[in-house]
């Protein structure tokens, strides 16, 4: 074989095995996100999200684009299957809502912890444009304790009609699904009132 033929054949294999593409996915460098649990962000252990977790992702909030309420469902099992993700590195699957007497306890989660990592789930989201009708907002809160009300918080995000809307996950296990409410609607609950839970998809 010449010099030639030898690269020509070369890259014919590079070319049929995937070339600048498939180098391009596994150069993809992981999305490293802290996530909070032991209440209060007392612990962090990294997820690492790579092109894997890109491409599910993907085809979650694929079935969103029809629109705004569409994504709202989407959003909710995006939230089901990051949990799992996190649950992974964690090594504890989180109890629905916060458990009396487990602060400092890794893997169980209070409301800071919940929203926070949520708030980070969306965050990454928008970052690679899957989020086509909704705006990621500060995380708020409700109740201080004067009220009669425990504080509480929670990630949102806002509508194209100006409405924000809350993706609560406090009140379902780890993988279970979010609450998606109005803003409006959640101020006025009290912490253990859940919203009734819009959303329920059902994650295989």
């Amino acid at each position: 074989m010449t010099r030639r033929s030898i690269a020509l054949f070369a890259g014919l294999v590079y070319s049929m095995a995937g070339g600048p593409a498939m180098d391009r996915a596994a150069a993809a460098p992981a999305t490293s996100i802290n996530i909070c649990h032991g209440y209060g962000c007392a612990f962090r252990s990294r997820l690492d999200l790579g092109p894997g977790d890109d491409r599910k992702f993907a085809s979650i909030l694929v079935a969103g684009r029809a629109s705004p309420e569409a994504e709202r469902k989407a959003i909710a099992k995006a939230v089901s299957y990051y949990e799992k993700r996190a649950q992974q590195v964690t090594g504890v699957r989180d109890q629905p809502k916060s458990e009396f007497g487990a602060s400092k306890v890794k893997g169980q989660m209070d409301c800071v912890d919940e929203s926070t990592n949520t708030d980070a789930l969306l965050r990454y989201l928008a970052r690679r444009g899957l989020l086509r009708h909704h705006k990621v907002e500060a995380r708020d809160s409700r109740g201080f304790l004067l009220d009669g009300r425990y504080p509480h918080w929670t990630a949102v995000i806002r509508a194209p009609d100006g409405v924000k809307w809350v993706v609560d996950s406090w009140y379902a296990p780890m993988g279970g699904a979010p609450d998606i409410i109005r803003l409006g609607d959640w101020k006025s609950r009290g912490v253990l009132e859940s919203g009734a839970l819009n959303y329920r998809p059902d994650i295989r």
